[in-house]
């Protein structure tokens, strides 16, 4: 009995050791495979195509799996399709998701109806399959589809937001479709087709047209963050959508002498010193604002300071522009024109009249010289005029 006992423990481990993998390679877990859609029932219409975006999971092994359809009605076509192609099966790696489209055409004299049918994966070792529903109609609702790519767009005061859209009867009707838009006061809101402004337009069944709505803010628009609602309506399908315009303040400058003057005294070869206001009037902080000169030749321009590093909205700032002109200059009337460049804005200049006197120095020593010369003559008449 003994020596019975050990060689049935024998053969036991001997079974387990190698016959083991066997018995595991068939003893795949139940429901491991699965196929599934994440919208098992759809509405059609009569001569209509459907298709269903399936999904085949194989959790315990990669394998090849087998599809098919049960119970489709009587006329109907099934149809598998994978990367382009009419396919039978699908390989499923395992932990990863396979998808294959299942295309499902209807007959011309299908009845309207509910209709039921079966989804059928087959892998090696087991089944699954999904039950899918296709509810059919005479002719689908009206219904209309708003689709825009970039729903919110930012820019400043001056810029012309636009937005692509797309429109789509989903319907078995032709539509006229009339467009309208509430936007916040300051703000006018433009429907282009192919570049004309358009109010309305025609949509045919299972169309879709592309518009561009055009968002423009008034100057006076302060800096925040706007919402436009639009709506499209053809009878009793509408569509809306929000669009979003995010304005964003801007720098405005502007360049004055003090108490508004634009005009200057010098004299040649001399350093005379222009005290000049610069303005921001916009409505955000001009930041890294550089000052610069266009002046006649010979004439050197610099300012203190050169740079603003951030003139806030709504205040000023003096600068003084130290002007020398030429030793050469004669006087008049001469044109000193100042700029100033922000970073983050437009430019602005402005035009300064110069008035270059001759030095009193010159007018000091003219006038020695002429009383020189008259004593000179005076002194000359006296002694010769008495010979």
């Amino acid at each position: 009995m003994r020596k019975l006992a050990t060689i049935v423990l024998l053969l036991t481990l001997l079974l387990a050791v190698f016959g083991g993998p066997s018995v595991l390679a068939q003893g795949q877990s139940p429901g491991t495979l699965k196929i599934f859609t994440r919208y098992p029932v759809q509405e059609a219409a009569i001569g209509d195509s459907i298709t269903f975006d399936l999904t085949v999971q194989s959790e315990a092994t990669s394998q090849a799996v087998r599809l098919e359809v049960q119970g489709l009605p009587e006329g109907w076509t099934a149809t598998f399709r994978g990367g382009g192609k009419v396919i039978r099966a699908v390989y499923a790696e395992k932990g990863e998701d396979a998808l294959v489209d299942l295309r499902v055409e209807l007959p011309e004299d299908v009845q309207p109806g509910t209709y039921s049918f079966l989804v059928v994966a087959r892998g090696e070792q087991e089944t699954a399959q999904f039950p899918l529903e296709l509810i059919v109609q005479e002719k689908l609702p009206p219904s209309l589809k708003f689709e825009v790519e970039l729903p919110m767009l930012r820019g400043t005061q001056n810029t012309i937001f636009r937005y692509d859209a797309t429109l789509e009867n989903e319907g078995d009707e032709d539509l006229s479709v009339s467009l309208t838009a509430d936007a916040p006061a300051g703000f006018q809101v433009t429907f282009k087709l192919s570049g004309q402004d358009v109010t309305s337009i025609p949509i045919a069944a299972n169309e879709s047209k592309r518009l561009s709505i055009e968002v423009q803010a008034y100057t006076e628009v302060p800096a925040g963050t706007y919402e436009i609602g639009v709506l499209a309506q053809g009878g009793e399908a509408r569509a809306a959508t929000i669009l979003t315009a995010e304005v964003t303040g801007q720098p405005e400058l502007s360049i004055s002498g003090v108490d508004g003057r634009l005009s200057g005294q010098a004299y040649a070869g001399r350093e005379s010193s222009l005290k000049i206001v610069i303005q921001n009037t916009g409505t955000a902080p001009a930041r890294g604002v550089q000052l610069s000169a266009s002046q006649p030749s010979g004439w050197s321009v610099t300012f203190d300071p050169e740079e603003i590093p951030e003139l806030p909205s709504g205040s000023e700032v003096e600068v003084t522009a130290k002007i020398r002109p030429s030793e050469q200059a004669v006087a008049g009337d001469y044109v000193v024109t100042v700029r100033a460049y922000p970073e983050d804005g437009s430019s602005e200049s402005a035009e300064f009249r110069i008035t270059v006197r001759t030095s009193t120095l010159w007018g000091v020593v003219g006038v020695a010289l002429i009383a020189v010369a008259v004593f000179v003559v005076g002194l000359a008449v006296t002694r010769f005029g008495r010979r």
